[in-house]
């Protein structure tokens, strides 16, 4: 059985918890900044524009609330601020659902506090059973701070045999940014990279005070340009479904339909699955890696 569910000893550094205040008024900022008073409906405030997008004038009339009611919200105080109000921002920042969810978490953490972050993640006994009996379905369960928690035997054949790894770096985030592998193995990195740094973003708004978050976004930050870059667009999202074009070191090229479920445990870990279309090439390669097995990422290796 190849599926684990151990957990990162604890050799990481201690990170510095993310600053909440800081977070939420760089968020509304950035929102902000993507939109222009035509996007809105608006005419343009005042003739010389200064800043990218609207302004905060602007944005406090779409959202009927005062200018100095919303600077502050935007300088990060978000302590008395109704969800009413946060409801007509996000309606004003035209936010999608993953960015109302973040605003809100930001805003108001007290009325989304969760489990302790700093608690060990756990995958139950049924769910690991689910995993192998999936044959031939690369599946696995991904867990906060884009840990990858237990998989079965499909899914180290496509991806890589991740029992060989440290508990520490069976992490997306540090395959995706830290590892030449990945960068070949998705044909569109950049996406990839986009959509792990999303969510770590999205963690970043519910449990900001999560040591081991901010150690690893602290690392990557040292030592990836790019993920500095997508960090600080502040963007996030949730991808439920899709199609992953791979680039396997054996099979060659591989187009995976994949769906993601979210767990209703309270556990905030996600299931995920990967499929290929019935009589496609890519079916017919997942079919030779299953038969190959783990073995067919230990002979891509040699």
């Amino acid at each position: 059985m190849d599926n684990r569910d151990e957990q990162p000893d604890a050799t990481l550094a201690a990170g510095r918890p993310l600053d909440r205040r800081a977070e939420l008024s760089e968020f509304l900022r950035s929102r902000r900044a993507r939109l222009q008073p035509e996007d809105v409906g608006l005419a343009p405030f005042g003739r010389h524009r200064r800043v990218p997008g609207l302004r905060r004038e602007e944005l406090a009339q779409l959202a009927g609330v005062s200018v100095a009611y919303y600077t502050r919200l935007e300088q990060g105080n978000g302590r008395n601020v109704s969800a009413e109000v946060l409801d007509a921002i996000a309606r004003a920042l035209r936010l999608t659902d993953a960015e109302h969810a973040h605003l809100t978490h930001l805003a108001k953490p007290k009325a989304h506090k969760k489990k302790p972050a700093a608690r060990q993640q756990q995958v139950r006994g049924a769910l690991r059973q689910l995993l192998d009996s999936l044959d031939g379905v690369p599946a696995y369960v991904v867990g906060r701070r884009t840990e990858i928690l237990a998989w079965n035997r499909m899914a180290a054949a496509v991806f890589g045999d991740w029992a060989e790894l440290a508990p520490a770096e069976r992490n997306w985030s540090r395959l995706v940014f830290l590892r030449p592998d990945y960068r070949e193995l998705f044909v569109d990195w950049e996406q990839k990279a986009i959509d792990i740094v999303c969510a770590l973003r999205m963690d970043a708004g519910c449990y900001p005070d999560d040591p081991r978050l901010s150690a690893l976004v602290g690392e990557l930050s040292v030592k990836s340009e790019e993920f500095r870059r997508l960090w600080a667009t502040h963007d996030v999202k949730e991808k439920s479904h899709g199609v992953k074009e791979l680039h396997h070191p054996l099979v060659g090229d591989l187009a995976l339909h994949f769906e993601s479920f979210r767990l209703t445990d309270g556990s905030d870990q996600s299931l995920l699955t990967y499929h290929a279309e019935p009589g496609s090439p890519s079916a017919d390669s997942l079919r030779l890696l299953a038969s190959w097995g783990t073995d067919a990422n230990r002979a891509a290796t040699r």
